[in-house]
């Protein structure tokens, strides 16, 4: 029987599908906090940069998959450029159109999808971006191939992702305190250590940054990049279509 990973467990597709859709769905809520206890606060900066080379301009067609809270869509839609936002997970979306809201942030179009099956049609999008979200998915290649087969000739592809630390040291510090210490804040702030661990395991089981711009490569992108942050900690994944 065909297995894939879900955190050091190995399952079926099916039930992998069904477990990480109950681990969003428990952390949506909190999904700020989520990311504050997993990066050290530093998220928000990731995200900042992330944007910045994804340069989204006014008029575009950008995609911004498993981005139901609105993280990455907000910042994308400061500059004009037409944003819709995916998510498989319902109760991400509802969060993210709530914060939609809130900030009085209009014109964003929110769509329930699976990265793996997207109901676009082809060549729609001028730039697709996933952010901490291509590691959670069942069949990443085919949502690789998904992410290539709805972007314009010319479109971009970037992808922002927990990755493996090369930096001596460094890396065994943010093991300890992953493994160790984020399950536990996950247990006193959400009274949910399992979904916590579940993240932190799944960053473990992720293809390292050669490995993965290799897949990215593989689905038919060109001019692959990877620009590692922390010491790959974590890392900015790009690729164009042409």
């Amino acid at each position: 029987m065909e297995t894939v990973s879900f955190g050091y467990s190995d399952v079926s597709p099916e039930e992998k599908t069904e477990r990480v859709g109950a681990v969003f769905r428990n952390v949506a809520s909190r999904y700020d906090l989520m990311n504050d206890a997993m990066s050290g606060g530093m998220h928000r900066l990731w995200k900042d940069r992330f944007v910045r080379r994804v340069k989204p301009r006014a008029g575009e067609a950008i995609l911004d998959m498993a981005g139901g809270t609105g993280d990455i869509a907000f910042r994308h839609a400061r500059s004009g450029a037409q944003v819709t936002v995916a998510d498989i997970n319902p109760a991400m979306l509802e969060v993210g159109m709530e914060r939609a809201k809130k900030r009085g942030i209009h014109g964003l179009i929110w769509a329930e999808q699976n990265a793996e099956t997207l109901s676009f049609g082809d060549r729609e999008f001028d730039a697709y971006t996933i952010a901490f979200g291509i590691r959670n998915v069942t069949d990443i290649p085919a949502a690789l191939r998904e992410a290539h087969r709805v972007l314009k000739r010319g479109g971009r592809f970037f992808c922002l992702e927990f990755s493996t630390n090369q930096w001596p040291g460094f890396a065994e510090a943010y093991d300890a305190y992953s493994h160790r210490l984020v399950p536990k804040l996950g247990k006193l702030l959400a009274n949910d250590e399992d979904s916590y661990r579940y993240l932190i395991e799944s960053i473990r089981r992720f293809p390292d940054m050669p490995s993965f711009e290799r897949m990215i490569a593989e689905a038919g992108f060109v001019r692959t990049n990877v620009e590692p942050i922390l010491g790959g900690l974590v890392a900015i994944h790009s690729g164009w279509k042409i």
